[in-house]
């Protein structure tokens, strides 16, 4: 049985469109759903483990891009939306009925993503999003309920789709933060 990561990369991953330049996301709601326009391409999107991300029904991994924050904005039934966890470092906005994530913003400006919102662009009808280029945080998905002895098929999986498995971010993010924290000292 083939392990099943999320639905946006289970059938493979859609390249990304060299001149696509954004679009709308809306939470699962059927009425009134929180909309959020992002007028911009994502970056460094990615499948993440971490038990804090909003996964769809059945996703062993979210779908995470991130965007200038100055590129999105809440354009519908925004009295619908509420901060999950106020002393986490990315304060992720879900719709309070249907719990989607519609975006998470860093207000921490000593934080090496200061400036950046994370999205998941599977909320959106609009094609040509960043392509997911790495899996982080792989480990994370035993804390959410995945048995330990499955974690090889996942890891397989992943470096089958071409996701990278990683248990922080890839490499490349990973350099951006210690060279802001090498910046700062």
């Amino acid at each position: 049985m083939k392990t099943l990561i999320h639905p946006q990369v289970d059938s493979g991953i859609v390249a990304t469109a060299e001149a696509f330049t954004g679009g709308s996301l809306q939470c699962q709601c059927t009425h009134k759903p929180v909309e959020v326009l992002v007028s911009a391409q994502t970056a460094h999107n990615h499948v993440c483990g971490c038990s804090k991300c909003w996964k769809p029904e059945g996703a062993l991994f979210a779908q995470i891009a991130v965007v200038a924050k100055d590129k999105v904005s809440v354009t519908a039934n925004a009295d619908k939306l509420q901060i999950v966890d106020d002393s986490a470092a990315i304060q992720r906005h879900a719709c309070t009925e249907c719990g989607t994530h519609m975006y998470g913003r860093i207000e921490n400006i000593g934080h090496p993503f200061y400036g950046l919102d994370f999205v998941h662009t599977e909320l959106s009808k609009q094609q040509g999003w960043s392509a997911p280029e790495f899996a982080a945080f792989v480990s994370s998905i035993i804390e959410s309920g995945t048995a330990p002895d499955s974690m090889t098929d996942v890891r397989n999986t992943l470096t089958d789709l071409g996701l990278a498995p990683y248990d922080c971010l890839s490499p490349a993010l990973m350099d951006v933060i210690a060279t802001h924290v090498a910046s700062h000292k």
